[in-house]
């Protein structure tokens, strides 16, 4: 399966267009990342494991196909909240995980300040959600706590996704798999990604207040 899939559909293409225009108010940011989100869940989903199942129709009995992987869905505070009601729309049953990490402003290194992984088996399909995929730091940082824990089937979920990052978790952790909805120009000297959409979590949720 190929490591990096660059999602082109045209729902998800207009709805991050949506999300870059700075005149989008945080209300309709809300909904527009729930939307692009939904698109991201069908695809980064197009492989899971079936199991066969006979079903009753009005008419007849017939041959149907119900999920069989175990799915767990870890969006990474904060930004990733917003991912997370499509993920579980599509997915009522998958566990759902949290991990928060902050990142340093003039290192750009990432740390984990909450850490609330239920227990995952080797089989299970871990979806990493997070609007951005900037430095890659904090994706790659949580791909290692997850590999601690046993964990062994990886997808990163994102909206955009700067080249640094990719090649950031690519280089770190290659068994891993990227959906994105575009790959960005850069990332500047603060780790935002060029051109963007600004900070998605304070986009969402309002800026953090300082101090």
């Amino acid at each position: 399966m190929p490591c990096l899939h660059h999602v082109q559909h045209p729902i998800l293409l207009d709805r991050i267009t949506r999300l870059r225009d700075r005149r989008t108010d945080q209300r309709l940011f809300v909904r527009l990342l729930e939307e692009a989100s939904l698109v991201l869940a069908v695809e980064a989903t197009r492989d899971l494991a079936l199991r066969p199942i006979p079903v009753v129709t009005p008419l007849e009995e017939t041959q149907g196909a119900m999920l069989a992987d175990e799915v767990v869905l870890l969006p990474i505070l904060r930004s990733g909240l917003g991912m997370l009601p499509p993920f579980r729309t599509l997915l009522p049953h998958a566990a759902v995980s949290f991990v928060g990490a902050l990142r340093n402003e003039v290192t750009l290194e990432p740390s984990v300040y909450l850490d609330r992984v239920t227990s995952v088996t080797p089989d299970a399909c871990i979806l990493l959600l997070d609007p951005m995929l900037a430095t890659g730091g904090t994706a790659a940082t949580i791909l290692t706590l997850l590999k601690g824990r046993g964990a062994r089937r990886f997808r990163v979920v994102c909206c955009l996704a700067s080249p640094e990052g990719i090649r950031k978790v690519q280089e770190a952790h290659p068994d891993t798999v990227i959906y994105t909805g575009a790959i960005d120009r850069e990332i500047d000297a603060h780790g935002f990604i060029l051109p963007g959409l600004g900070d998605a979590g304070d986009r969402q949720f309002g800026a953090c207040p300082s101090g």
